[in-house]
């Protein structure tokens, strides 16, 4: 890639993109035409016009988007705007990689700025892994800037969702919204809770309180049902009254629309201008008032699911000195301890929705789920903390010489020994290391480890590159077969111990040898 002097990249579906433009003024076309014709053609013209206005608007970005690099660094062309960064400004570029949709990936190049700044450059796109163009594109951008910015060789970076590079703008702006939701709801708690004792409290109506209550006491109003329209739960069930007395109809549940049949006489339970009950012959329906526990058990919840995003946003910040590309520690066992404070506080909420901490019960009820929770919170950040890896480490019984061990393990490269990545664990014991596609016990389909040929280079934390089949939590063995590099993913302890008993393999073989 020596001779790389200038990147072009553009569009490589121009033609098809320039097709949906024009769509898209037709779009605009017919939208102008619906407005003016009015009528029935209004709802369905406008809506098939704006569908292509909005196919035509996206087309149009792609088909200006244009990416250039040349000696003075990186040109970025967009419909509304240009750019240009020289390459002293970038420190390196790095793949950005996200699912898509069936089961696609997509794949792009991201400028990492020298003040810390990230940006995804618009082109190129690659939806696989196997895309040559991509790949071809991706190694000029790298060519080009190692060569005008002094930077050292070195490996690419691959970002995904699971990686310290990603972004945490997204997590915290549903952090935020969820907490904001669950304000609201808690600002309506003791609304709802005052409505609810009102309800409870409220007595028939007498002429007095009739004229001066306006609505506090309950009145009872008789009608006649004229026909019912019961409904699946996903729809309305309605009860309709003859000669519309007091209203014309009523929204009610399904059984209650299935209960009551026309002609029947019933009572209606009239507050605060409201039917709140019907009451037939054998049949009777209620109005369900939501209580200040229902709308408190929804600020909790509310609550509880921004802890989520916040725990994300957490790893992201912990992790932030971390290589862009290395894999931080899984979310759950913080989600753990959520749904472990959940199962104190939502009962607690429903309960005691305005007095959290004034009845002893209450105050015993919280104090004892803070510390259970405060506990729960504590093992969870003692579980994500970013471990260092190393290449040995000291194990009660390194080597397994007797009966067989079954390490869930995987090479992430096709070897003789891993045909097609079919290797789920390593064998130990009773044998040379091996490879197999199962968890024991037997040495069916096992596959030899040629421990001759390995040798260790590096150990490691997880990867973006090393895809997202390899568990959080896992360390990564660099090997060397011969030559060819290889991949090695395991728990820690785990790895260490194969690590072990290849290196004892090796030094057994390579004595026999000697000797022989």
């Amino acid at each position: 890639m020596t001779d790389v002097s200038e990147v072009t990249c553009r569009s490589p579906r121009r033609s098809t993109l320039r097709l949906f433009v024009g769509l898209g003024a037709l779009g605009v076309c017919l939208t102008a035409a619906s407005v003016a014709h009015g009528g029935v053609l209004l709802v369905v013209g406008a809506t098939i016009g704006l569908t292509l206005i909005v196919a035509g608007t996206v087309s149009l970005h792609h088909v200006f988007a244009q990416v250039g690099a040349d000696v003075h660094g990186v040109h970025v062309r967009t419909l509304l705007r240009r750019k240009s960064v020289p390459w002293g400004d970038i420190a390196g570029l790095y793949i950005f990689e996200k699912p898509a949709r069936n089961a696609r990936i997509e794949r792009r190049v991201g400028l990492s700025r020298r003040n810390g700044h990230k940006r995804l450059l618009p082109l190129p796109v690659a939806w696989s892994y196997n895309d040559p163009d991509f790949d071809a594109t991706v190694d000029s951008l790298w060519e080009l800037h190692r060569r005008h910015s002094g930077a050292e060789p070195g490996r690419l970076p691959v970002v995904t969702h699971r990686t310290a590079g990603s972004g945490r703008v997204g997590s915290l702006a549903l952090c935020t919204a969820l907490l904001a939701g669950a304000g609201v709801a808690a600002y309506f708690v003791p609304i709802a809770a005052a409505d609810e004792e009102a309800w409870q409290a409220a007595a028939p109506c007498t002429t007095q309180t009739a004229v001066q209550e306006s609505g506090d006491c309950l009145s009872t109003v008789p009608a006649v049902v004229a026909r019912t329209e019961p409904h699946q739960p996903k729809q309305r069930s309605w009860l309709y009254f003859t000669d519309s007395r007091p209203v014309q109809r009523l929204e009610v549940s399904e059984e209650a629309a299935e209960e009551f049949e026309a002609g029947d006489r019933v009572a209606l339970t009239v507050w605060h201008h409201q039917v709140m009950e019907v009451m037939g012959e054998g049949h009777i329906w209620r109005e369900h008032v939501t209580g200040g526990g229902e709308v408190a058990v929804v600020a909790a919840v509310l609550a509880l699911a921004a802890g989520y995003p916040g725990a994300q946003v957490l790893l992201r910040l912990r992790g932030r000195r971390l290589p862009d590309d290395e894999v931080l520690p899984s979310v759950l066992p913080f989600a753990g301890a959520l749904v472990g404070t959940a199962l104190w506080l939502l009962p607690l909420c429903y309960l005691h929705p305005t007095t959290l901490l004034e009845p002893p019960v209450a105050l015993t009820w919280s104090a004892a789920g803070s510390l259970v929770s405060l506990g729960l919170f504590a093992l969870a950040w003692r579980a994500t903390r970013v471990r260092t890896p190393v290449a040995t480490r000291a194990i009660d019984g390194a080597v397994q010489k007797d009966g067989e061990m079954f390490l869930a393990a995987r090479f992430l490269e096709h070897t003789d020994y891993n045909p097609h990545g079919f290797g789920t664990h390593v064998l130990l014991g009773d044998g040379p290391p091996a490879v197999t596609p199962h968890a024991g016990p037997g040495r069916f389909a096992a596959k030899r480890i040629p421990a001759q040929r390995i040798t260790v280079q590096n150990v490691r934390r997880a990867r973006g590159a090393d895809g997202d089949t390899v568990p959080r939590n896992w360390h990564i063995a660099e090997l060397d077969d011969e030559g060819r590099p290889v991949r090695l993913a395991a728990a820690p302890v785990d790895l260490t111990r194969i690590l072990r008993e290849l290196d004892a393999a090796k030094t057994a073989v390579n004595t026999a040898n000697s000797e022989g």
